[in-house]
């Protein structure tokens, strides 16, 4: 009987030193306990001490070719999406000395129409899926919403992680997903956007970069631009360190992608600035990193052609 007692101690002992899931051994790996105060100090130094260095015309030539060129409007219509490309096309020959943009970023409906009449080599086609922007939606719908984005010509896909299963703790069911649907992309990127206005803290905004990273994401995104706030200077800081920590630890480069409340230049001579600051020259090139937007092409064009120019 003693022994029996014994044995129970044992077990009873093992129950207390619970195991970690291999997710919380993977966030183990990289430093989450991080304190929001210090972001703020740290992204208030950098915008007083670096930015006015970057604020030049190189920089704001190659933010042009960095530009996703963005349409996600509720009143999108083959007509409008098919003008919106034509406009990319006609900027080639009008501005033959400028770097085109990065990307056009649209509707899954409107991936064909978006293949179809591009006609500048190098310009990616980037879908929203997986049930943008709220990322509420059964799995199966996430992955036929997707294939089918990437049937009709999509050549990048833009997911937004599943937050609620995130702010419940189930990151199992975050990494599921975000797994599932890099399998379906397979060699096409795939960006993942954290929402980070929802996740409120640098450390949730920390873990969540990690996980969509360890998950299979090629990007990380801060936010869909369809809810309040969107990109912040702090958000963007924690991913990138989170980015720079992923690389050390794996050897693998993820690219970063601001989005949403890219309002004027300086805005995005803040996140050029970040990203340089951070993770340094191998980040800046308009492979690994993006900007969300459409207003900000008009604002760069405008200050590029010295005159106020409207093109897009």
């Amino acid at each position: 009987m003693a022994e029996n007692h014994q044995h129970h101690e044992h077990e009873h002992h093992h129950e207390h030193a619970p195991r970690l899931s291999k997710y919380e051994e993977a966030l183990s790996k990289y430093k989450t306990d991080i304190n929001d105060a210090e972001v703020n100090n740290a992204v208030k130094k950098i915008i007083a001490e670096q930015v006015h260095e970057n604020d030049t015309m190189e920089v704001k030539r190659f933010l042009m070719g960095s530009i996703e060129l963005t349409t996600l409007k509720t009143t999108d219509s083959e007509e409008s999406v098919m003008a919106f490309t034509e406009k990319v096309n006609h900027f080639d020959e009008v501005y033959a000395d400028l770097p085109h943009v990065a990307t056009i970023c649209v509707y899954p409906c409107f991936a064909k129409i978006v293949s179809e009449t591009l006609e500048i080599d190098g310009v990616e086609i980037a879908c929203v899926s997986g049930s943008f922007p709220s990322s509420q939606a059964l799995i199966e719908v996430k992955v036929a919403e997707t294939a089918l984005a990437i049937k009709d010509g999509a050549t990048e896909i833009d997911i937004v992680m599943p937050v609620g299963k995130f702010l419940s703790g189930d990151y199992e069911g975050v990494c599921d997903d975000i797994n599932e649907l890099k399998q379906t992309c397979g060699d096409k990127a795939m960006k993942v956007i954290l929402e980070t206005g929802c996740l409120k803290t640098a450390e949730n905004i920390k873990k969540a970069s990690i996980l969509s990273m360890y998950a299979g994401a090629d990007y990380i995104k801060t936010s869909t631009g369809k809810l309040e706030p969107a990109a912040t200077p702090e958000a963007a800081y924690v991913m990138c360190q989170a980015i720079k920590e992923y690389y050390e630890e794996t050897g693998i480069q993820i690219g970063f992608k601001p989005a949403g409340g890219i309002n004027s230049v300086m805005d995005a001579l803040i996140y050029y600035t970040i990203v340089k600051e951070v993770l340094g020259e191998k980040w800046l090139t308009n492979k690994w990193f993006r900007l969300g937007t459409s207003r900000l092409a008009n604002m760069l064009l405008s200050e590029l052609t010295g005159k106020e120019t409207k093109f897009f």
